[in-house]
């Protein structure tokens, strides 16, 4: 079944790949993107956008551009967002516009010219601490870290009675707990979709994204994913950084993968109504995924540097349970991670990037953010 998409945020590293993917399935594709310099720097047209993409330059709160976009549209993926916990914490009024009002913006413009389904990203953030498993060998949903007063404190949360808690692989049915603003508005944008889609007479799909990496990531942005910032600092000559002791664990799937599970989402009769994590299955710390790019890169004399202190926001361990996508889409990465590094760095080896990183971290200190 070919059909016209609109891809919101489009332009984006995510958007691009899901762009050449949907192409590849024999659909139209047009594209609303406001082609913010933070992410895009100054250009009018991303290279990588493949030429057969209709782009229009617009904001997504911009009503008149979205109702442009929509026009002979049969079906949306919605990826338009600011990204970023830390910078999500000082810029409150931007995140909540883009990401809030942006999604109110595009859904509101549906009543008038429903499509057939949206599949919004919604992003593993929305669970804050992940799913754990307490002494006694029951799940504890909302585990939370107290803060640290000493050298000699467990970064990790520990139970009400003082007991070590082991991380689980998170599923969909592990309750939110919204620790950051950009969280809160992924979580908005989610329920947003699948209220609006149900009233509206359409369907709405619903993505959690864990951490996606691959060529293509925004270098010079120093909110973006993990690899692509641990890139950006090792491309400069410069160690990762690394807050708290790097043993955080997390669920790092590629970007070609997660463009399979948005053009899966949208295609599937199966998928309508529901809410999916997208991740590889496999967890990895971030001190271990810092030495895994450097080796890459063929950068090992630049070991990680790590901070020990925390940024509010930032949750210690989450990663990802794949069963439900598996079960109800077919969906499994099939990308090999070392693979993908090498093919993240060999990409990165043939850019140019800013490096950022020094400065969002003053700016995150300055207001009171690190601890």
């Amino acid at each position: 079944m070919s059909e016209t998409v609109l891809v919101t945020g489009g332009a984006g590293f995510i958007g691009r790949s899901v762009c050449r993917e949907l192409l590849s399935r024999g659909h139209r594709v047009r594209v609303l993107d406001g082609l913010v310099g933070q992410v895009h720097g100054d250009v009018e047209r991303p290279a990588d956008l493949p030429s057969d993409v209709e782009l229009i330059r617009a904001d997504v709160r911009n009503g008149d551009a979205v109702t442009k976009a929509l026009k002979g549209v049969d079906s949306v993926v919605h990826l338009a967002a600011e990204v970023g916990v830390g910078q999500s914490m000082y810029a409150v009024e931007r995140y909540t516009s883009v990401n809030d009002v942006g999604t109110a913006v595009l859904t509101e413009k549906l009543i008038d010219d429903p499509v057939r389904r949206i599949v919004t990203a919604s992003s593993m953030s929305i669970y804050g601490e992940g799913l754990y498993r307490d002494a006694d060998g029951e799940f504890l949903q909302d585990a939370e870290r107290q803060p640290r007063t000493s050298e000699t404190q467990s970064w990790d949360p520990l139970d009400r009675k003082g007991r070590p808690l082991t991380p689980v692989a998170t599923p969909e049915w592990k309750q939110p707990n919204l620790a950051s603003i950009y969280a809160l508005g992924k979580y908005v944008q989610e329920r947003t979709t699948l209220i609006m889609a149900g009233a509206y007479g359409m369907e709405g799909v619903c993505l959690r994204l864990f951490n996606v990496y691959g060529p293509g990531q925004a270098l010079s942005n120093p909110y973006t994913g993990l690899l692509a910032i641990f890139s950006s600092r090792l491309l400069n000559g410069q160690r990762p950084v690394i807050f708290e002791d790097g043993e955080q664990r997390r669920d790092f799937v590629y970007v070609g993968d997660v463009a399979r599970a948005f053009a899966d989402a949208l295609e599937l009769p199966q998928a309508a109504g529901g809410v999916f994590n997208i991740g590889s299955g496999d967890d990895r710390s971030v001190r271990q995924v810092a030495e895994s790019i450097a080796r890459a890169m063929n950068r090992n004399d630049l070991e990680p540097e790590i901070v020990g202190k925390s940024r509010i926001g930032d949750i210690r361990h989450c990663f990802c349970d794949t069963s439900l996508a598996a079960d109800r889409l077919g969906f499994r990465a099939q990308r090999d991670f070392e693979d993908g590094l090498a093919e993240l760095a060999e990409w990165v080896a043939s850019q140019e990037a800013v490096d950022r990183v020094d400065q969002a971290k003053a700016e995150l200190e300055q207001r009171g953010l690190v601890a």
